[in-house]
């Protein structure tokens, strides 16, 4: 299953933040497992008014996993674009991305998850 991208809703049933990232650290987990080389999370950006709490959570928590060595990167939607070093990087680890239909979208509602 090498170079495939999973794609995870971590927006299903409206979890709370804890929630959503209990759940995203499981679904890294288990994507790491199955030899992923990338993740695509769907986490909203915050239109239903709550601020995007899950998105901004996610990505601070990523940073520190980032930190750690825990991931090799992660891309923020609005910036997963072929105009980005870290995308272009993204590719040669995911080829697959080439095709994600958010590239060039600039969807803040997603992140893309490097392992």
């Amino acid at each position: 299953m090498k170079n495939n991208v999973r794609i995870v809703n971590l927006e299903i049933g409206k979890p709370t933040v804890e929630q959503g990232l209990r759940r995203m650290n499981g679904e890294l987990s288990t994507s790491r497992r199955m030899g992923c080389s990338a993740v695509k999370l769907i986490h909203g950006y915050g239109s239903s008014g709550q601020g995007g709490k899950l998105r901004i959570s996610a990505r601070q928590a990523l940073e520190g996993m980032k930190k750690k060595g825990q991931i090799k990167d992660y891309l923020p939607g609005e910036t997963f674009t072929i105009f980005e070093t870290a995308t272009l990087s993204a590719f040669s680890v995911a080829p697959a991305l080439r095709k994600d239909p958010d590239l060039e979208r600039y969807n803040n509602g997603i992140t893309i998850v490097i392992l």
